[in-house]
Formats: structure tokens, sequence, C-alpha cells
């Protein structure tokens, strides 16, 4: 199997429901957690921010966060 990127870290940008794959990779880092995120698990991120996280909670802190 043929997979572009194993083992890199993806530059991703992040848009409103989807995201474009800058440099290939097959994962992101969580910006709260440092967690390394599949590119196929990657549900959640800020677009504006521009920063991926592992989970829900994980993006309710960063929005918290942001507002303080």
């Amino acid at each position: 199997m043929l997979m572009s990127g194993s083992g890199r870290a993806a530059r991703l940008h992040y848009l409103a429901g989807t995201f474009r794959v800058l440099s290939n990779g097959d994962h992101v880092i969580c910006a709260v957690t440092g967690t390394r995120i599949p590119l196929h698990e990657l549900r959640y991120w800020s677009v504006d921010r521009q920063e991926a996280y592992v989970d829900a909670d994980a993006s309710l802190q960063a929005e918290k966060k942001a507002g303080a």
C-alpha cells in the first residue's frame, strides 16, 4: 500500500467543514494536548486560529483560552 507522507506531520489549511493539504503527511498535532492526530481521524479544528484538536474537550479548552 502506497502512503504518501507516512510518519510525517501534514501542513493543512483549515476551512469551514473541510481542510486542504498544503504539505503531505499522515497526521497533525493537537494544539492543546500535543497528541498526534491521524488525518483520517481529524474532526475538530479552528478556522480562525488554524489549529487542530484531538477531541471536543481540547477544542473547548482552546476556545476558553482564546476568549480569556
